[in-house]
């Protein structure tokens, strides 16, 4: 499926929690979809667990 079919599905989703659930199912929807979003690339493997709680280097360049 398309990214942009997926962003089209999410915003609807959103869209109906504003409107039927207000403010605060709105922001449940968001929240647990950025979880599904995180869990969801961890599981394909695109992402690393540990770039969430590796340091970051104080150095600049």
């Amino acid at each position: 499926m398309r990214m942009a079919v997926v962003g089209m599905i999410a915003g609807m989703a959103l869209g109906f929690a504003g409107y039927f659930g207000g403010f605060g199912a709105f922001l449940l929807v968001a929240a647990l979809g950025a979880v599904g979003f995180v869990i969801g690339r961890l599981v394909e493997g695109d992402l690393d667990l540990g770039d969430f709680f590796r340091p970051r280097d104080e150095r600049r360049r």
